[in-house]
């Protein structure tokens, strides 16, 4: 089987931020019998770089390794049974197009993680999470192809080492390990997941929210916040929620009223990042052509023209400004390459 690899591709239209970068060679991978013949030819060659919708990536330089974009597609109910639905998506699938198609199928579950841009594939890489609700909390397994061994293998939670926009892929052993397809299970009896404020508020008129009334809120409601990738160049949120222990917030709390914080396990609470970046007055700023979105402070955005490196710039501004100033150090969501 034929494998088409392009060489010195243009990164730009691949990357939510639009800034700019080049692969040296790029090879899509449509299903499990081009990654296998991709592993094998690949298998002395060097590392590989997995690309899915380019949405958690933000690009400082030029990518040498072999950049491998998954575009592995098909969604299918697996089986069906009195405890939920066992739903499957290829890796390649758009994220916020399965969250559609779940529904549209009669099996809620994924409303509250409705418009996280992506792929299916990329969703268990960051366990994504929005609203009260994460990935492993749906999650049931990965088939993946080990790209040194050659061999495709089933992944299940335990083995994803999952964390607050973490898991096993952003660790060194999980580096070769290409994601091919997404299992989730769905369970029943269906409940609603409405712990959000925004969420209430915007529900508030609604007796008995149904699974697409959440989807459409949550819809609507990341519109409002999040500008558009297509139309200014973003990845989502930059910065990760930073957990500190209870008695760092209550001291924070007395110089900082009104400093939100929620249970995050034993003596944990997480704080708002946007709360903090807000109070700093960098909602809105710009340095060059890199800014803070005025609509929500977690979102840095490229104003035109910006590189991954003056983007970065402004995020290591940012975060030296919150570790002066609450003596804590956020960390990124996306990877910087």
């Amino acid at each position: 089987m034929a494998l088409d690899i392009l060489e010195s591709v243009d990164l730009r239209p691949l990357n939510t931020f639009r800034v700019p970068a080049k692969a040296r060679a790029l090879v899509a991978l449509h299903n499990r019998e081009e990654a296998l013949v991709l592993a094998e030819r690949e298998k002395d060659s060097g590392p590989y770089f997995f690309l899915g919708g380019g949405s958690n990536i933000l690009f400082t330089r030029d990518v040498e390794e072999t950049l491998v974009k998954v575009e592995i597609a098909g969604k299918r109910i697996v089986e069906e049974g009195p405890q939920g639905a066992l739903v499957e998506a290829g890796a390649g699938e758009d994220w916020h197009g399965f969250v559609a198609w779940t529904l549209s199928q009669g099996l809620p579950g994924l409303e509250n993680l409705a418009l996280i841009p992506g792929t299916a594939g990329g969703a268990p890489v960051q366990n994504i999470g929005a609203y009260g609700l994460e990935l492993k909390d749906r999650f049931h397994s990965v088939e993946v192809l080990d790209m040194k061994e050659g061999k495709v293998r089933v992944l299940e939670a335990p083995d994803l080492h999952f964390g607050y926009r973490h898991s096993l892929f952003k660790e060194e052993k999980g580096k070769d390990l290409l994601i091919l397809k997404l299992r989730v299970f769905l369970p029943l009896p269906w409940a609603p997941v409405l712990e959000y404020p925004d969420l209430q508020k915007t529900l508030a008129h609604v007796e008995q929210p149904t699974a697409k009334d959440i989807f459409s809120a949550v819809v609507a409601i990341r519109k409002r916040k999040l500008p558009d990738p297509a139309v200014v160049g973003n990845g989502g949120s930059f910065f990760k929620n930073p957990v500190v222990e209870e008695g760092l917030y209550q001291e924070l709390l007395k110089e900082y009223r009104g400093l939100p914080g929620y249970p995050a396990g034993e003596g944990k609470v997480k704080l708002s990042a946007a709360w903090i970046i807000d109070r700093l007055g960098w909602k809105g700023k710009t340095l060059g052509r890199a800014g803070v979105a005025p609509s929500h402070a977690l979102v840095l955005i490229n104003t035109g023209g910006a590189t991954g490196q003056e983007i970065l710039e402004l995020a290591l501004r940012i975060r030296e400004d919150v570790q002066r100033s609450f003596g804590i150090r956020l960390e990124f969501e996306p990877t910087i390459y």
